[in-house]
């Protein structure tokens, strides 16, 4: 399967790796060609961020492991993108 693009929920501890680190795990990562990590949240304990990447058969389980390699812990995969090309999110209306 080509992923292209992959959006997670990732956190962090207060005294955890911080963006930086984070963002140095998954650039190692075979097929990733780009990255986001967007702080969205933090609070006393936690840092919570999004994660979005892109590239071309990115490679899933390693993805997760750099990310949990840094300190982080992944929480949930919220979008993938598979095939040829990239295929934008159109919500329905309801």
């Amino acid at each position: 399967m080509n992923i292209r693009r992959a959006r997670l929920d990732v956190d962090w501890a207060i005294e955890g790796p911080g963006i930086v680190a984070v963002a140095e795990a998954v650039d190692g990562v075979p097929g990733v060609q780009a990255a986001n990590v967007t702080i969205t949240e933090i609070d006393a304990e936690t840092v919570g961020s999004d994660l979005s990447v892109e590239g071309e058969n990115i490679d899933l389980q390693a993805l997760t492991e750099a990310i949990e390699q840094s300190g982080a812990v992944v929480h949930s995969i919220d979008q993938l993108v598979i095939g040829d090309r990239l295929v934008e999110h159109a919500p329905r209306a309801r």
